[in-house]
């Protein structure tokens, strides 16, 4: 009688089809190299079948170890599916919430408010993963994101807070009679429109810096090292800088508070998605660049010259 598999087994097979190789599957999997190599030979032996070609460069599935990728990612899907629906039924919020977001709206915005939030439910855990890159909410990466985009997915459900407006930046105290210098945002940071935005205004030689963090571009421009784009809740915050324009529409991007459609009822869920949606349209005005408050501190792109 041939030995059954256990659903480890499958997660191992997955785990290192993914990844490509055996170190790095098993730290995703939280157990050493010399385990992983075992387990893959007790399944191969069970199996009575090679599932990866071994190579210079990695680790190649067979067929089999293909599909037994497809069925533990479909086990993958179910459990997390249950697991969804059971923590939907919970009627206080508590436990752990994962929330992702970028690093620029972090400290330029939600900090504070994630302050508020545990102060307000201390049965709740956060857990933020800071990433410029969407996480998969679907597949668990995290519980509820909040991103600025325009488009975002169809799988997920949620609400437009606001609008990130952005503007043009540069140190108050710059020698507007010399040539600019510039820094950019790189495109592959996502802010393709404001990587745009710099090259239509300059000449290639001018952009001195591109950096693929916001919070990178906003540093880089408060040093001194050029002028740029910036969402205006983050340039209006700093008081060594001064808009060399007002909002910039082609710029403008969604702020969008997302979680997965099998999570929303979850208390803690709600919890969260109630108090930081009041919290950030009380901060509406400065996010779509209406906080500026001096008007003095405003300069028109006139005054820029690109000689």
């Amino acid at each position: 009688m041939t030995a059954a598999l256990a659903w480890d087994d499958f997660r191992l097979v997955k785990a290192i089809s993914d990844q490509r190789g055996l170190t790095l599957a098993a730290e995703r999997l939280g157990i050493n190299h010399s385990t992983a190599f075992r387990r893959l030979g007790q399944i191969e032996a069970v199996l009575r079948t090679p599932l990866f070609e071994r190579h210079r460069t990695g680790y190649v599935p067979t067929p089999a170890a293909e599909e037994m990728a497809r069925i533990a990612a479909r086990m993958e899907e179910d459990v997390l599916a249950f697991t969804r629906r059971i923590e939907s039924e919970g009627l206080s919020p508590a436990g752990e919430l994962r929330v992702t977001t970028a690093a620029s709206l972090l400290t330029g915005l939600l900090t504070p408010i994630l302050a508020e939030f545990c102060a307000r439910c201390p049965e709740v855990r956060l857990d933020v993963v800071v990433s410029e890159q969407a996480l998969n909410l679907a597949k668990g990466d995290a519980e509820v994101a909040l991103r600025a985009t325009n488009d975002p997915p169809d799988t997920l459900v949620g609400r437009r807070l606001a609008t990130i407006a952005w503007a043009l930046y540069g140190r108050a105290d710059r020698d507007s009679r010399a040539p600019p210098r510039w820094v950019s945002p790189a495109p592959r940071l996502g802010a393709a429109a404001a990587a745009r935005y710099v090259q239509e205004r300059c000449r290639p030689e001018q952009v001195v810096l591109r950096l693929d963090t916001v919070q990178g571009l906003a540093d880089a421009v408060e040093a001194g090292i050029g002028i740029g784009p910036l969402p205006c809740v983050i340039g209006d915050r700093r008081p060594g800088l001064v808009r060399l324009s007002g909002p910039e529409p082609e710029l403008d991007a969604g702020l969008w508070l997302l979680t997965h459609p099998d999570l929303r009822r979850a208390a803690r869920v709600r919890a969260f998605l109630d108090f930081v949606g009041a919290a950030i349209a009380r901060e509406r005005d400065l996010i779509e660049g209406r906080g500026i408050g001096d008007p003095a501190r405003l300069q028109r792109t006139e005054m820029i010259s690109t000689s």
